[in-house]
């Protein structure tokens, strides 16, 4: 009975740790940055998004200028809040949707268009 009960637990608690450290091994497994972009390669809304984030705004959405965690570590580690996320207008979409520019307090600037899987480094 006693086994029983052992072997249920260990069975149970594997549930909860067998995905965490599958995602653990697939974010490593993915590269981070996959490469540099030069701006002039960027989407036209997305040359707009830097120039206002170089200018300070105004920005059309509420959340850009929102700090960006990096939680799964697909940029280079810094402390939080080092990192800001700005929307990219995508055409025809309605909401957000998946691209945006990251800035780094560093001056640094990364371009998503998949929502966070995918990283260019930006290069003037």
């Amino acid at each position: 009975m006693i086994a029983r009960a052992l072997a249920a637990a260990c069975l149970l608690s594997l549930a909860f740790v067998a995905p965490a450290a599958q995602a653990q091994r697939a974010a490593a497994a993915r590269p981070a940055v996959l490469g540099e972009m030069r701006e002039s390669q960027l989407p036209p809304e997305a040359r707009e998004t830097l120039a206002l984030i170089r200018k300070g705004g105004p920005f059309p959405y509420a959340k850009d200028g929102a700090v960006f965690g990096n939680r799964e570590g697909a940029l280079p580690a810094q402390k939080r809040g080092y990192y800001r996320e700005y929307t990219v207008k995508t055409p025809h979409v309605r909401t957000r949707g998946t691209r945006r520019i990251i800035w780094g307090a560093g001056g640094e600037y990364y371009y998503t268009d998949d929502h966070y899987n995918r990283f260019w480094r930006i290069r003037d």
